[in-house]
């Protein structure tokens, strides 16, 4: 089962995405993508950490995305993917050819998940003004379709809107 959960930043969709996880049975692991790059990132890094129950398994995806969900299959439990924007935000650093690769390596792998519960957490970007920069809004566009890929792949699609969660799909 993937359950997709979207939301601006700040939102609650990190809460709500811990709370669906809090719901499957364990063992729980969470796929952190964001690397902390700047001091109040560590912060905000540094907060989730405090928030969130020591049995809950950490493991760092960098740009392979996939290859974690792959090992993290067979384990059954729940898995968080904490969040699909950083993960865009980290293939932006390879050449497009390897970050469309990767990209359909995670399509690929989502599509074959046979493990336990599977939330992804993402950023819906489009709900703001348009970007003035051209990389933001190609950007937002890259992520904008990969949440609809998803999306259309997913069990449930949640909105998450001032902390309250509403059910897409």
């Amino acid at each position: 089962m993937i359950e997709l959960v979207l939301g601006g930043n700040k939102s609650g969709k990190s809460d709500f995405g811990l709370e669906l996880l809090r719901a499957a049975p364990k063992p729980w692991t969470l796929v952190a993508t964001g690397k902390s790059r700047d001091l109040a990132f560590r912060e905000q890094i540094r907060v989730h950490r405090l928030d969130r129950e020591p049995d809950i398994a950490v493991r760092e995806a960098d740009t392979d995305l996939a290859g974690a969900l792959r090992d993290l299959s067979p384990v059954g439990g729940g898995v968080l993917v904490d969040s699909l924007d950083f993960w865009m935000f980290a293939l932006s650093g390879l050449d497009a050819a390897a970050g469309k690769a990767r990209r359909e390596e995670l399509l690929a792998a989502l599509s074959s998940w046979q493990g336990g519960k599977l939330v992804l957490v993402s950023t819906e970007m489009g709900l703001g003004p348009l970007a003035f920069d051209g990389t933001v809004r190609a950007f937002a566009r890259d992520l904008g379709q990969l949440n609809r890929e998803i999306a259309s792949i997913s069990s449930s699609v949640y909105l998450v809107v001032a902390g309250l969660a509403q059910k897409l799909k």
